[in-house]
């Protein structure tokens, strides 16, 4: 191999990899209804376990 011949494993640009909340959102409008589903269980579930905190945590006063 001639000395002036570089490698062509490595790419042409010194670009950083996408960061994960990149790849997240390409990845929920590729899944598009899918991650509206999971979504919006998420936040039922989310909501639903606050609301019950609330509940069992709600102060007791006198009558």
């Amino acid at each position: 191999m001639k000395a002036n011949q570089t490698s062509k494993a490595a790419p042409a640009t010194n670009a950083p990899p996408p960061s994960f909340v990149k790849l997240a959102m390409k990845n929920m409008v590729r899944k598009g209804q899918q991650s509206l589903w999971h979504f919006s269980l998420t936040a039922a579930g989310f909501l639903g376990f606050i609301l019950i905190l609330a509940w069992l945590g709600r102060p007791n006063l006198p009558s």
